[in-house]
């Protein structure tokens, strides 16, 4: 009897001891996303996106250097309240708790900041979030990689003054800027008032309330103004509202101009012919035909896996945009790793060290196959933005086409406007800038 009480203990600490091996090489990715609510295409594009690519780095290469990818999923409803509490659920779970946070929401990333920076869990507010964290001096923890909506702003005055004939024909013409009123819309009022200073330009700012499905009276007030054009600073079902609202007003689409958040496919099939020469700002493109794509068709979908059964999303703006911020999470993983140890699973606060790190050049973007579905990426301490140039697209009533170059940002009028905004955040906080 003693022998065999001694086995079973045995057998009992060996599958204890399996078990602890497998959950050792697990690296925990929350997924806290929207699936539901007015800005669910948006949410559920975006999370289906990264988990197809997390997914596909499982298939194809068994994890990141053996070390397989998790996640559990978490509605936030694009909701503040929601947000916190999905990531406060979130970051301690996996060997080595939340590896980074995609909180997909201006209003959250500003709600945890500083709970993640305490926590020492890096957040990626990839094309969106606080602006300012651009600094990494001053906030080593978020990072609004890619492009922020500052530099997006500067491109998106530089794309209008391609239209007019030059950015001196930008003097004396009225621009509208129609937000969602909230952080996210609100956060490029400052640096479009300066822009219309420096160019002569005429700026009114006009807020559509959460969740935009009514714009009556916004469109009458634009017909009043009569602009020139009118910058779409949207968000779900506020866009295709924009633009059937524009339409059935005679505003002219191709004097439309939406953000990249108001630039999906999602926020122009519902406006139907309304969308029709619609511009839209872009930080990654469409499509299938980039070979990173084609083996999340092989090795997910090929599979019977993947995040949608409507595959027609497969490849969509939102989706790829999701795909987009797989790849680097997996290559700051990777980054982390290489210095931290391969094979294992990496902490929050190493992970910092692999995106502060992150060099997505030319060539290696042409390795992983997303050569042109994004733009390089080379991040550092003082700089967490790492890219800043912008593509435009216009809608020709079934599919995007790209209508630009990589037009780079104005970081003349946005790098100084970052660092005094990061300053005048450190004063209030008492935070000592670290020194890059």
């Amino acid at each position: 009897m003693k022998r065999m009480t001694i086995a079973v203990a045995l057998v009992a600490a060996s599958a204890f001891s399996g078990t602890a091996l497998a959950q050792a090489k697990e690296q925990f990715v929350p997924a806290n996303f929207y699936w539901v609510g007015p800005y669910a295409p948006g949410g559920s594009g975006f999370g289906g996106g990264i988990i197809d690519f997390m997914m596909m780095i499982n298939e194809r290469d068994g994890g990141v250097n053996g070390v397989k990818l998790t996640w559990d999923k978490c509605e936030t409803e694009y909701n503040n309240a929601r947000g916190v509490e999905c990531y406060e659920r979130q970051k301690n779970k996996g060997p080595t708790g939340a590896t980074v946070v995609h909180p997909l929401s201006t209003g959250i990333t500003y709600s945890i900041l500083e709970k993640a920076t305490a926590d020492k869990i890096p957040v990626i507010s990839m094309g969106y979030g606080r602006t300012d964290a651009s600094d990494g001096r001053v906030f080593p923890y978020i990072f609004p990689l890619i492009t922020n909506y500052w530099s997006q702003n500067t491109a998106k005055i530089k794309f209008i003054g391609q239209k007019e004939g030059g950015m001196d024909k930008l003097k004396g013409k009225k621009i509208v800027n129609l937000y969602h009123d909230s952080a996210y819309g609100k956060e490029t009022i400052p640096v479009l008032d300066v822009q219309a200073k420096k160019y002569g330009f005429q700026v009114t700012h006009i807020a559509v309330p959460h969740p935009g499905n009514e714009q009556q009276s916004q469109w009458l007030q634009i017909r009043q103004i009569r602009p020139d054009w009118v910058i779409l600073r949207g968000w779900g079902v506020m866009n295709p509202t924009a633009i059937k609202t524009a339409a059935r007003t005679g505003f002219p689409r191709e004097k439309m101009l939406g953000v990249w958040w108001s630039g999906a496919e999602e926020d122009v099939i519902p406006a139907g012919d309304a969308a029709k020469g619609y511009y839209a700002a872009a930080f990654n493109l469409p499509g299938t035909q980039h070979p990173v794509m084609k083996d999340i068709l092989k090795y997910v979908y090929g599979k019977g896996k993947g995040e949608f059964t409507d595959k027609s999303r497969i490849g969509s703006i939102y989706h790829t945009r999701g795909v987009v911020a797989g790849i680097i999470t997996v290559e700051a993983i990777r980054t982390a790793q290489a210095k931290f140890g391969k094979g294992k699973p990496i902490t929050g606060e190493q992970m910092q060290w692999g995106i502060e790190n992150l060099n997505l050049d030319a060539k290696r973007l042409k390795e992983l196959g997303a050569t042109d579905l994004m733009q390089p990426l080379k991040v550092s301490c003082k700089d967490h933005e790492g890219g800043g140039a912008v593509k435009f697209m216009q809608w020709d009533g079934r599919a995007w086409k790209v209508v630009s170059d990589w037009i780079p940002s104005d970081q003349s009028i946005v790098r100084p406007m970052i660092e005094e905004s990061a300053a005048q955040y450190a004063k209030e906080k008492g935070i000592k800038p670290r020194d890059c």
